[in-house]
């Protein structure tokens, strides 16, 4: 073999031991298919993120998020081992409730929580009993089951004033937005247009101007 045509195979050889290692290492990412899966793993789902923050929803689902925490109260609490909800916080729900009803294209999930007194077992129940208070009254006031979840519940794991005595501030449920019921948050129909006509062309109306009565009783 003449020495000038040593470095072209020597150079072809190591690229497919490179693609063999690889192909080793990501089994079927190479071997496969265009379009293939590709195994991104579990950390974050980067895919579903991406294609959400493209389409507006990951952005529109955080941004109603923000706005529910400002307009209305997202938390209401319990006496001390129960699930019943009194006069206080079912007046926070029912503004929840109007605020939720606005929006029929958005889903929200109650997380139930608790104190750090009892088992972390026996906590974990009362905080999903609790949330399961919330969502049941939420669907009194006319908002549908479909929209809300109460399947999660951090029963004593997340205290906002760590004590091991009894605190009312711990327990508590918090109403959260998760998402959207549509695969894309901009699906148009007569409520989402009612509350754009609220919202935007009732606020874009000129304030109406104080006049102020002058010394003479004219007005100025």
């Amino acid at each position: 073999m003449k020495p000038t045509a040593i470095k072209p195979l020597l150079a072809a050889t190591s690229l497919l031991a490179l693609l063999a290692a690889c192909a080793d290492g990501q089994r079927g990412v190479l071997t496969g298919s265009a379009g293939d899966f590709l195994d991104e793993g579990y950390f974050a789902s980067p895919t579903a993120h991406n294609v959400g923050v493209q389409n507006g929803e990951i952005n529109h689902t955080i941004a109603l998020a923000r706005r529910f925490a400002d307009e209305v109260s997202d938390t209401v609490n319990f006496e001390f081992n129960s699930a019943q909800l009194d006069a206080s916080a079912r007046t926070i729900l029912s503004q929840q409730a109007g605020w939720i009803a606005q929006f029929p294209e958005v889903r929200f999930r109650v997380y139930g929580h608790t104190d750090l007194v009892g088992s972390n077992t026996y906590n974990k129940r009362l905080g999903l009993r609790r949330a399961n208070a919330v969502v049941n009254y939420l669907v009194s006031q006319g908002i549908s089951r479909s929209r809300l979840e109460a399947v999660a519940s951090f029963g004593e794991t997340q205290p906002l004033i760590v004590t091991e005595g009894r605190e009312l501030r711990n327990r508590r449920t918090v109403t959260e937005v998760s998402g959207f019921v549509s695969r894309h948050p901009t699906v148009m129909n007569g409520k989402y247009a009612a509350v754009i006509f609220r919202e935007y062309v009732e606020s874009a109306k000129p304030q109406p101007q104080l006049t102020k009565a002058g010394l003479d009783g004219s007005v100025q």
